[in-house]
């Protein structure tokens, strides 16, 4: 059976609910109240689903000054993975409250051990739990636990040293920030406002509309333009801290535009060194 790799609708979704090699995940999430996801999740959630906390299960907070979510190391991720009663023959499905933000980085995750068949579920749970007609628990699923063994695609993967190399090469940087904190007007998170020097931005909701990932000729015509003559494998997407640029290379992948490179620590890794140059305004 082909596998779901971008998006998956709800009502897809709930066709399939039950099948064994099928594992929901819940990503919900509050930068304000970071344990908010999880009360959410014990409330009310997909049938089966599991929970993934963004600091707890997708984030290595261990790991200091290479910005605010570190991307965890291979081998704490893929034994999350295991005893979730994931492995590598799976396919995932992965929400969060809405348009995908959270459940990208999940989704990303996975892609860069190479896990192909890992779906965000368009619209998340806000449409999911719009429809009465689609079932909904409040009990935590019994997983069997598995093994999972990989590593991570490095090459995909890159720290504040190997941007600055990249872009002296020429490969572009895109920030998926909103556009006044891209320009530095509004920094309500970071101790530091502006951008990189040399970063174009394109705020990950420009991927949406009406709370659903735009199509892939759409998104295909917006990011070739964005691009200019840049290839994909030139592209490096960052934000805040590495979680909402993960939007940008599932907005890609759907548009056809594979291998771009995410900046793992984005603008609050950036500015973990107070040497590192920042610019304002446009770029």
């Amino acid at each position: 059976m082909p596998g779901w790799t971008t998006i998956v609708p709800p009502e897809t979704l709930a066709i399939a609910l039950g099948r064994e090699d099928l594992v929901i995940v819940d990503c919900r999430h509050s930068l304000a109240n970071p344990g908010a996801g999880e009360v959410m999740y014990q409330q009310s959630h997909i049938p089966g689903a599991v929970f993934a906390h963004m600091d707890r299960d997708l984030s290595d907070m261990g790991k200091a000054g290479i910005g605010r979510h570190p991307w965890p190391d291979a081998a704490s991720f893929t034994a999350r993975l295991g005893e979730w009663g994931i492995s590598p023959q799976h396919q995932v499905v992965v929400y969060d409250d809405g348009e995908g933000a959270q459940a990208a980085r999940l989704w990303f995750l996975l892609r860069a051990l190479g896990h192909e068949k890992v779906a965000v579920l368009d619209g998340g749970w806000r449409r999911w739990a719009a429809n009465s007609l689609l079932p909904v628990d409040s009990h935590p699923p019994r997983s069997a636990p598995t093994r999972y063994v990989g590593e991570f695609q490095r090459d995909r993967l890159l720290d504040a040293g190997q941007v600055q190399q990249r872009l002296a090469a020429g490969d572009l940087l895109v920030d998926a920030r909103a556009a006044e904190r891209f320009r530095g007007e509004n920094e309500t998170i970071d101790r530091v406002a502006g951008h990189v020097p040399g970063a174009r931005n394109r705020p990950w909701t420009d991927n949406t509309v009406d709370g659903h990932l735009k199509s892939p000729v759409q998104l295909a015509e917006e990011f070739r333009t964005l691009l200019g003559a840049h290839s994909p494998d030139q592209v490096i997407v960052m934000c805040g801290s590495g979680v909402t640029a993960c939007h940008h290379l599932l907005a890609m992948e759907r548009a056809g535009l594979k291998g771009a490179r995410l900046f793992t620590g984005s603008w609050s890794g950036w500015i973990a060194d107070p040497g590192r140059p920042v610019a304002t305004g446009e770029a």
